[in-house]
């Protein structure tokens, strides 16, 4: 089980997706990651401590 994590949440007291061209290389890492299944990522799993972030909310930081 991982975290739940909303891309669309506002944390910032300000909309980021203004602050972002639309060809920004971030929505470009965003949709690519977001086309990996979630099968992909299932031997990260655990079912024991706290819940880890998702893979794929990591993935898109480190890219």
């Amino acid at each position: 089980m991982f975290k739940h994590y909303n891309m669309n949440q506002v944390v910032l007291p300000l909309d980021l997706e203004i602050k972002l061209d639309k060809d920004d290389m971030a929505f470009v890492v965003n949709d690519l990651v977001e086309q990996i299944p979630e099968e992909a990522f299932a031997s990260f799993s655990r079912d024991t401590g706290c819940p880890a972030y998702h893979p794929k909310m990591m993935m898109k930081i480190i890219l």
